[in-house]
């Protein structure tokens, strides 16, 4: 096979991350020990495939056993969102923070942030939430104008553009359809606001065929902007970003070592989906090294109009572990998000799967009472899917609690209940 990882185009980082790594971290000093790898002898990617894979598990097992460095050196304390699982503890010293800030600087630049920028962030910065302190970072290293709104209140984002007239926002996409629709019933010009960027977080924007997919095209068909994907996570501490062309998202080579792997752990080849692994570079606090995302994501390569030689995926395609067999077809419940946001008619759904009485896999798809187009939503969905989903009414004040439940800081979509 090609080898389309190439570890000497950044050999000098990511040789001392690993040396970092065994001198430093108590899991990894074990790991690498147990496993007789001596990092000397890495000279290719071949010889750093032999380093173990490190899992989610890992980290949730042995999370104290990851910290690299004295715990009064350790400055922010932050948790995954647990989209996978149990939240994850994790934690930053001072170069950790200054890497975030470098990490978000570069991503912005690549969306057309400059200084004299202003970007509002409807991000949170509290409730130990990493991203929302990392795009803060980035932005004042940059030197951009800030407008930190927070999470929701739709009145309040639109009478902060109104005041501070922000080029950018950073926003969840399904966040945008809510401020579209608190401008639409309020009388806001929204079309003729500031705003002319959206950098889209927390949920995909595009299709594997870089097309925007039924979110996407429902923002952009009612507020002419330009959106930017990203992709991101509190593990590896940097962002895949899309460029201006909006083929792919760019990894940050100094920054980080990415694979995109199949079912056997074997590097895919361009234009095939696999599980993203990654190694961040220049991390001190909780490295890790050959770490499972659990995201399977599409790799495009490196070749882009942009010119910039750096590893592009696409946003995640579904999760791994949510993998669905349905009567003998594999799904992903993205598919399923994307036909069921693409119905007009549909404003609120909840998806669950679980095991029936043969241990196989079940989807059952919760809409509101009121729904009037069952039949047609059950063809659409027959139609994308190419199989028969389940369907049952439910009150809108239950799909409202199980779509925000208080502890997740995202909208959750599907429950996954096997």
């Amino acid at each position: 096979m090609t080898n389309f990882y190439d570890i000497n185009k950044n050999e000098d980082l990511l040789k001392k991350q690993l040396r970092y790594v065994v001198a430093n971290s108590p899991f990894y000093k074990k790991r690498f020990t147990d496993c007789k790898i001596d990092i000397e002898s890495i000279q290719s990617y071949e010889e750093f495939r032999k380093i173990p894979i490190t899992t989610k598990e890992d980290l949730q097992h042995y999370n104290q056993e990851f910290i690299a460095v004295r715990k009064d050196e350790i400055i922010d304390y932050v948790t995954t969102s647990g989209t996978l699982g149990n939240p994850v503890s994790f934690a930053l010293n001072d170069a950790d923070l200054d890497r975030l800030a470098e990490n978000e600087r570069l991503s912005f630049e690549m969306v057309g942030v400059r200084k004299s920028s202003v970007v509002q962030l409807t991000t949170t910065l509290d409730r130990r939430f990493m991203a929302g302190m990392a795009y803060f970072l980035g932005l004042r290293k940059l030197g951009a104008g800030i407008v930190r709104t927070g999470s929701g209140l739709p009145g309040l984002q639109w009478e902060s553009i109104q005041r501070f007239q922000p080029d950018f926002l950073v926003a969840v996409p399904s966040f945008l359809l809510k401020m579209i629709d608190f401008a639409i019933e309020n009388g806001i010009d929204y079309k003729n606001s500031s705003i002319k960027t959206a950098v889209c977080i927390g949920e995909p924007l595009r299709n594997p065929d870089f097309s925007l997919n039924s979110l996407g095209q429902k923002i952009k068909n009612l507020w002419d902007i330009e959106l930017f994907s990203t992709y991101a996570s509190t593990e590896m501490g940097t962002a895949f970003t899309e460029c201006e062309y909006h083929k792919g998202n760019h990894s940050l080579p100094d920054l980080i070592f990415s694979e995109v792997l199949d079912e056997n752990q074997n590097p895919v080849e361009p234009g095939k989906i696999g599980e993203l692994v990654v190694t961040p570079l220049q991390t001190r606090t909780m490295p890790l090294v050959r770490f499972a995302t659990g995201d399977m994501v599409k790799f495009y390569g490196q070749s882009c109009d942009c010119d910039r030689k750096s590893m592009r995926i696409s946003t995640p395609v579904g999760r791994k572990k949510q993998m669905i067999k349905l009567k003998g077809t594999t799904l992903y419940p993205q598919q399923i998000i994307n036909l069921l946001t693409a119905f007009q008619s549909l404003k609120i759904f909840v998806i669950e799967a679980s095991l029936n009485e043969n241990q196989t896999d079940e989807i059952l798809i919760r809409i509101p009472n009121d729904f009037a187009e069952t039949s047609k939503l059950q063809e659409h969905l027959q139609a994308g899917l190419k199989v028969k989903v389940s369907l049952e009414k439910t009150s809108v004040e239950k799909l409202a609690m199980l779509k925000f439940p208080r502890e997740s800081r995202k909208p959750k979509l599907f429950h996954d209940f096997r």
